[in-house]
Protein backbone atom coordinates (compact mmCIF):
# COMPACT_ATOMS: atom_id res chain seq x y z
CA UNK A 1 0.00 0.00 0.00
CA UNK A 2 1.20 3.68 -1.09
CA UNK A 3 0.20 7.04 -0.35
CA UNK A 4 -0.49 7.66 -4.33
CA UNK A 5 -3.03 4.98 -3.76
CA UNK A 6 -4.56 6.23 -1.01
CA UNK A 7 -4.67 9.57 -2.82
CA UNK A 8 -5.96 8.28 -5.54
CA UNK A 9 -9.27 6.78 -4.12
CA UNK A 10 -10.20 10.16 -1.59
CA UNK A 11 -9.62 12.34 -4.64
CA UNK A 12 -12.13 10.15 -6.90
CA UNK A 13 -14.59 9.51 -2.93
CA UNK A 14 -14.64 12.76 -1.51
CA UNK A 15 -15.27 11.88 1.78
CA UNK A 16 -19.43 11.46 2.80
CA UNK A 17 -20.47 13.17 -0.34
CA UNK A 18 -21.73 9.78 -2.09
CA UNK A 19 -24.75 9.79 1.17
CA UNK A 20 -25.91 13.00 -0.42
CA UNK A 21 -25.69 11.95 -4.10
CA UNK A 22 -22.44 13.62 -5.00
CA UNK A 23 -21.86 16.79 -6.04
CA UNK A 24 -22.38 16.79 -10.12
CA UNK A 25 -26.17 16.71 -8.25
CA UNK A 26 -26.93 20.28 -7.11
CA UNK A 27 -24.83 21.70 -9.99
CA UNK A 28 -23.25 24.75 -9.81
CA UNK A 29 -25.16 25.18 -6.48
CA UNK A 30 -22.29 24.72 -3.82
CA UNK A 31 -23.86 26.27 -1.19
CA UNK A 32 -27.08 23.62 -1.24
CA UNK A 33 -24.61 20.65 -1.71
CA UNK A 34 -22.24 22.18 1.58
CA UNK A 35 -26.05 22.97 3.57
CA UNK A 36 -27.00 19.09 2.39
CA UNK A 37 -23.76 17.82 3.53
CA UNK A 38 -23.61 19.68 7.22
CA UNK A 39 -27.10 18.76 7.69
CA UNK A 40 -26.80 14.47 7.14
CA UNK A 41 -23.21 14.65 8.86
CA UNK A 42 -24.68 16.68 12.35
CA UNK A 43 -27.77 14.63 12.09
CA UNK A 44 -25.83 11.40 11.87
CA UNK A 45 -22.73 11.78 13.87
CA UNK A 46 -24.40 14.91 15.87
CA UNK A 47 -21.68 13.95 18.88
CA UNK A 48 -18.94 15.72 16.41
CA UNK A 49 -20.51 19.10 17.38
CA UNK A 50 -20.33 18.11 21.29
CA UNK A 51 -17.32 17.09 21.28
CA UNK A 52 -15.86 20.27 19.33
CA UNK A 53 -17.75 22.42 22.11
CA UNK A 54 -15.51 21.07 24.92
CA UNK A 55 -12.53 22.09 22.93
CA UNK A 56 -11.32 25.27 23.56
CA UNK A 57 -10.61 26.66 20.04
CA UNK A 58 -10.14 30.59 20.50
CA UNK A 59 -7.55 32.25 19.31
CA UNK A 60 -5.40 28.91 19.10
CA UNK A 61 -3.19 28.63 16.00
CA UNK A 62 -5.26 24.95 14.74
CA UNK A 63 -4.20 22.72 12.24
CA UNK A 64 -7.07 20.19 11.03
CA UNK A 65 -5.15 17.46 9.10
CA UNK A 66 -7.97 15.70 6.20
CA UNK A 67 -10.90 18.20 5.25
CA UNK A 68 -13.19 16.24 3.97
CA UNK A 69 -15.82 18.54 2.81
CA UNK A 70 -14.67 21.17 5.14
CA UNK A 71 -17.40 20.83 7.26
CA UNK A 72 -15.31 20.28 10.81
CA UNK A 73 -13.58 23.16 9.37
CA UNK A 74 -15.80 25.99 9.57
CA UNK A 75 -17.33 24.55 12.90
CA UNK A 76 -14.01 25.28 14.42
CA UNK A 77 -13.65 28.29 12.13
CA UNK A 78 -16.62 29.65 14.22
CA UNK A 79 -15.29 28.58 17.54
CA UNK A 80 -12.67 31.03 17.44
CA UNK A 81 -9.81 28.93 16.21
CA UNK A 82 -6.50 30.44 13.76
CA UNK A 83 -7.31 27.98 11.43
CA UNK A 84 -4.93 26.56 9.11
CA UNK A 85 -6.06 23.18 7.12
CA UNK A 86 -3.85 20.18 4.93
CA UNK A 87 -5.33 17.44 2.67
CA UNK A 88 -3.59 14.63 0.39
CA UNK A 89 -6.04 15.38 -2.49
CA UNK A 90 -7.10 18.46 -4.49
CA UNK A 91 -10.41 17.89 -4.76
CA UNK A 92 -11.17 18.44 -0.37
CA UNK A 93 -8.70 21.43 -0.68
CA UNK A 94 -11.05 23.13 -3.36
CA UNK A 95 -13.43 22.53 -1.66
CA UNK A 96 -12.84 23.94 1.38
CA UNK A 97 -11.00 26.65 0.10
CA UNK A 98 -15.05 26.97 -1.58
CA UNK A 99 -16.45 26.91 1.74
CA UNK A 100 -14.65 29.27 3.44
CA UNK A 101 -14.61 31.82 0.55
CA UNK A 102 -18.83 31.29 0.48
CA UNK A 103 -19.18 31.57 4.00
CA UNK A 104 -17.00 34.25 4.11
CA UNK A 105 -14.82 32.67 7.23
CA UNK A 106 -11.30 34.09 8.13
CA UNK A 107 -8.96 31.22 7.66
CA UNK A 108 -4.96 31.00 7.79
CA UNK A 109 -5.00 28.87 4.50
CA UNK A 110 -5.51 25.68 3.22
CA UNK A 111 -2.20 23.56 1.76
CA UNK A 112 -2.21 20.40 -0.44
CA UNK A 113 0.07 17.52 1.16
CA UNK A 114 0.65 14.57 2.89
CA UNK A 115 0.92 14.45 6.58
CA UNK A 116 4.14 12.35 6.53
CA UNK A 117 6.05 15.48 5.38
CA UNK A 118 3.77 18.73 5.81
CA UNK A 119 5.57 22.37 4.71
CA UNK A 120 4.86 23.97 8.64
CA UNK A 121 7.85 25.61 10.97
CA UNK A 122 8.31 23.32 14.06
CA UNK A 123 6.64 23.89 17.21
CA UNK A 124 3.68 26.17 15.29
CA UNK A 125 0.75 24.87 16.19
CA UNK A 126 -1.05 24.91 19.69
CA UNK A 127 -3.66 22.08 18.40
CA UNK A 128 -3.78 19.50 15.80
CA UNK A 129 -6.83 18.21 15.06
CA UNK A 130 -8.10 15.09 12.63
CA UNK A 131 -11.04 13.26 12.56
CA UNK A 132 -11.27 9.76 11.06
CA UNK A 133 -8.07 10.63 9.14
CA UNK A 134 -4.76 9.42 10.55
CA UNK A 135 -6.26 5.50 10.54
CA UNK A 136 -5.83 5.73 6.45
CA UNK A 137 -2.15 6.62 6.77
CA UNK A 138 0.42 3.26 6.42
CA UNK A 139 3.04 5.37 7.43
CA UNK A 140 1.35 6.59 10.73
CA UNK A 141 4.63 6.47 12.91
CA UNK A 142 5.78 8.87 9.85
CA UNK A 143 3.02 11.14 10.43
CA UNK A 144 2.88 11.02 14.04
CA UNK A 145 6.47 12.37 14.10
CA UNK A 146 5.87 15.49 12.06
CA UNK A 147 2.99 16.47 13.99
CA UNK A 148 5.32 15.93 17.08
CA UNK A 149 7.72 18.10 15.30
CA UNK A 150 4.91 20.91 14.22
CA UNK A 151 3.24 21.57 17.29
CA UNK A 152 4.41 23.49 20.15
CA UNK A 153 5.60 21.56 23.43
CA UNK A 154 2.35 22.38 25.47
CA UNK A 155 -0.11 21.98 22.44
CA UNK A 156 -2.87 19.24 21.67
CA UNK A 157 -3.13 16.84 19.72
CA UNK A 158 -6.91 15.75 18.89
CA UNK A 159 -7.72 12.85 17.24
CA UNK A 160 -10.57 10.55 15.99
CA UNK A 161 -9.72 6.91 15.17
CA UNK A 162 -11.51 3.76 14.33
CA UNK A 163 -12.22 1.83 17.75
CA UNK A 164 -10.93 -1.93 17.72
CA UNK A 165 -12.93 -2.16 20.98
CA UNK A 166 -16.24 -1.71 19.44
CA UNK A 167 -19.75 -3.13 18.17
CA UNK A 168 -18.74 -2.45 14.82
CA UNK A 169 -15.70 -3.57 14.64
CA UNK A 170 -15.82 -6.91 16.72
CA UNK A 171 -19.30 -8.05 15.77
CA UNK A 172 -20.23 -6.22 12.06
CA UNK A 173 -17.00 -6.25 10.45
CA UNK A 174 -15.30 -9.47 12.13
CA UNK A 175 -18.49 -11.90 11.90
CA UNK A 176 -21.39 -10.82 10.19
CA UNK A 177 -20.51 -9.07 7.02
CA UNK A 178 -18.03 -11.61 6.78
CA UNK A 179 -20.11 -14.60 7.46
CA UNK A 180 -23.19 -12.66 4.46
CA UNK A 181 -19.96 -12.13 2.06
CA UNK A 182 -18.78 -15.75 1.96
CA UNK A 183 -22.95 -16.83 2.21
CA UNK A 184 -23.33 -14.51 -0.92
CA UNK A 185 -19.68 -15.86 -2.91
CA UNK A 186 -21.00 -19.40 -2.29
CA UNK A 187 -24.11 -18.97 -4.03
CA UNK A 188 -22.87 -17.00 -6.83
CA UNK A 189 -24.91 -14.01 -6.17
CA UNK A 190 -23.53 -10.75 -8.13
CA UNK A 191 -25.42 -7.81 -6.78
CA UNK A 192 -25.03 -4.38 -6.70
CA UNK A 193 -23.39 -1.26 -5.36
CA UNK A 194 -21.27 -1.51 -2.41
CA UNK A 195 -22.20 -5.64 -2.48
CA UNK A 196 -21.26 -6.16 -6.18
CA UNK A 197 -17.64 -4.61 -4.87
CA UNK A 198 -17.06 -6.86 -2.73
CA UNK A 199 -17.88 -9.89 -4.44
CA UNK A 200 -15.72 -8.97 -7.48
CA UNK A 201 -13.06 -8.53 -4.69
CA UNK A 202 -13.03 -11.85 -3.18
CA UNK A 203 -13.43 -13.28 -6.49
CA UNK A 204 -10.14 -11.14 -7.61
CA UNK A 205 -8.45 -12.11 -4.43
CA UNK A 206 -9.76 -15.53 -3.44
CA UNK A 207 -12.72 -15.61 -1.18
CA UNK A 208 -10.42 -17.21 2.09
CA UNK A 209 -7.86 -14.70 1.41
CA UNK A 210 -10.00 -11.67 1.01
CA UNK A 211 -12.02 -12.51 4.42
CA UNK A 212 -8.50 -12.40 6.37
CA UNK A 213 -9.06 -9.62 8.57
CA UNK A 214 -5.77 -8.13 7.77
CA UNK A 215 -7.60 -7.88 4.04
CA UNK A 216 -11.24 -7.37 4.94
CA UNK A 217 -10.32 -4.70 7.27
CA UNK A 218 -9.58 -2.09 4.72
CA UNK A 219 -12.76 -2.56 2.74
CA UNK A 220 -15.17 -2.55 5.50
CA UNK A 221 -14.76 1.18 6.86
CA UNK A 222 -15.19 3.75 4.28
CA UNK A 223 -16.53 1.31 0.85
CA UNK A 224 -15.38 -2.09 -0.95
CA UNK A 225 -12.34 0.38 -2.88
CA UNK A 226 -10.91 1.83 0.32
CA UNK A 227 -7.27 0.82 -0.26
CA UNK A 228 -6.49 1.26 3.61
CA UNK A 229 -7.69 1.67 7.02
CA UNK A 230 -7.04 0.68 10.93
CA UNK A 231 -8.53 0.34 13.96
CA UNK A 232 -7.26 1.36 17.33
CA UNK A 233 -7.38 0.37 20.78
CA UNK A 234 -5.25 2.68 23.32
CA UNK A 235 -2.19 0.08 23.27
CA UNK A 236 -2.13 0.89 19.59
CA UNK A 237 -2.80 4.56 19.95
CA UNK A 238 0.47 4.58 22.00
CA UNK A 239 2.69 2.80 19.92
CA UNK A 240 1.95 4.34 17.13
CA UNK A 241 2.22 8.25 18.64
CA UNK A 242 5.44 7.46 20.94
CA UNK A 243 5.80 11.56 20.90
CA UNK A 244 3.21 11.74 22.65
CA UNK A 245 1.10 11.16 25.98
CA UNK A 246 -2.74 9.94 26.11
CA UNK A 247 -4.53 12.92 28.31
CA UNK A 248 -7.84 11.36 28.02
CA UNK A 249 -10.37 9.48 25.81
CA UNK A 250 -14.06 8.44 25.00
CA UNK A 251 -15.72 6.61 22.64
CA UNK A 252 -19.10 7.73 20.77
CA UNK A 253 -21.36 6.86 18.13
CA UNK A 254 -23.04 3.93 18.09
CA UNK A 255 -22.20 2.45 14.32
CA UNK A 256 -22.20 -1.60 13.74
CA UNK A 257 -24.42 -1.83 10.18
CA UNK A 258 -26.68 -3.88 9.34
CA UNK A 259 -27.41 -4.13 13.16
CA UNK A 260 -29.82 -1.70 14.00
CA UNK A 261 -28.13 -0.09 17.10
CA UNK A 262 -29.88 3.11 16.88
CA UNK A 263 -28.83 4.93 20.39
CA UNK A 264 -27.99 2.02 22.59
CA UNK A 265 -26.35 3.15 26.05
CA UNK A 266 -23.04 1.66 25.51
CA UNK A 267 -21.65 4.24 23.55
CA UNK A 268 -18.58 5.40 25.68
CA UNK A 269 -18.43 1.31 25.46
CA UNK A 270 -18.94 -0.04 22.26
CA UNK A 271 -18.86 2.77 19.55
CA UNK A 272 -16.92 2.91 16.86
CA UNK A 273 -15.54 6.56 17.33
CA UNK A 274 -12.50 6.77 19.38
CA UNK A 275 -11.56 10.11 20.86
CA UNK A 276 -8.19 10.69 22.04
CA UNK A 277 -6.90 13.66 23.70
CA UNK A 278 -2.84 13.61 23.70
CA UNK A 279 0.15 16.23 24.31
CA UNK A 280 3.74 16.03 23.51
CA UNK A 281 6.06 14.60 25.62
CA UNK A 282 9.04 16.71 26.61
CA UNK A 283 12.15 16.03 24.45
CA UNK A 284 13.89 12.95 25.75
CA UNK A 285 11.27 11.49 27.46
CA UNK A 286 10.37 7.95 25.99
Amino acid sequence: MNEAQIQNFWQNHPCGEAFIGGLEKYGEDYESFFASYDEFRYRKEGHILECLDRIDFRGKRTLEIGLGQGADAEQIIRRGADWFGIDLTRESVERTNLRIGLRKLKAGGVTQGSAVEMPFAAESFDIVFSHGVLHHIPEIKKAAAEIRRIIKPDGELIVMLYAKNSLNYRASIAFLRRLALLGLYLTGYRGSGNTAQHLENARRQGILEYLKMKNFIHRNTDGALNPYSKVYDLKSVAADFPGFEIVRSYKRFMHAPPLPVGRLPFENLLGWHLWVHLKPKASGQS
